[in-house]
């Protein structure tokens, strides 16, 4: 079990139980790689980036629901649209919900390729032509995609609106007219769910390579970041 519990102890940041218990302690290695190797469940299939408990306490599935973020210093409240989409069609899903943003828009690469559990590193870009983003982000799909440890927020402090594709490969809408990105959402098949539950709310594992990190630093390189 040596090697589960190295998998365990690497991968498994969030998510954790208020006991500390995991679905995955007593699985043996066989069932793990076999658990895995599960990438499709009914109609949603999974990037690379993520899976899910052992015990399955969510099962992944498309659609989107209504959340607010709270500022704990101010107070203030911003609506947000949470969304989970299948692979096929999560790429393309979140590039049409940058459209809305405007011409120029800021970029905010994510990453916690750094291997430690207590959060990730924001790296900014300002003032790019979106289409122009668009164009880079189209070479760098598999990384975006399949990256447990890669994300990216974009979004317009003129609007003010933000979309985040975040590492679980889950996308987020932030601001108060968000009427053009539900519609957006439900142009590409995701429809609204309340009752939905996402990947987060409950134990999973992230994935990731030295090869993706390599393709990481390549991508801050073409947005002119420093990392």
């Amino acid at each position: 079990m040596g090697f589960l519990k190295n998998f365990l102890k690497s991968t498994w940041r969030d998510g954790v139980s208020p006991q500390g218990t995991s679905s995955f302690q007593n699985v043996s290695e066989e069932e793990l790689n076999a658990h895995m190797g599960v990438a499709r469940y009914g109609d949603f299939t999974l990037t690379d980036a993520v899976r899910p408990a052992y015990s399955l306490d969510v099962v992944p599935q498309n659609g989107y629901r209504h959340e607010w973020y709270v500022d704990h210093d101010s107070g203030t409240r911003v609506p947000v649209v949470m969304a989970s989409v299948s692979r096929e069609r999560l790429f393309d899903t979140f590039l049409g919900l940058l459209d809305p943003l405007g011409e120029f828009v800021d970029v905010v690469l994510e990453t916690s390729h750094a291997g430690t559990n207590s959060g990730h590193t924001d790296l900014y870009r300002e003032h790019i032509d979106l289409s122009v983003l668009q164009s880079i982000l189209y070479d760098f799909e598999d990384m975006l995609l399949d990256d447990g440890c890669s994300g990216i927020a974009v979004l317009n402090p003129r609007k003010p609106m933000e979309v985040q594709l975040d590492e679980h490969k889950l996308m987020f809408v932030y601001g108060h007219d968000n009427s053009e990105y539900k519609t957006a959402l439900e142009s590409h098949g995701v429809a609204a769910n309340e009752d939905l539950r996402f990947i987060t709310e409950a134990e999973h594992v992230h994935s990731s390579s030295d090869e993706f990190q390599e393709r990481f630093q390549q991508l801050c390189y073409h947005l002119g970041i420093d990392d």
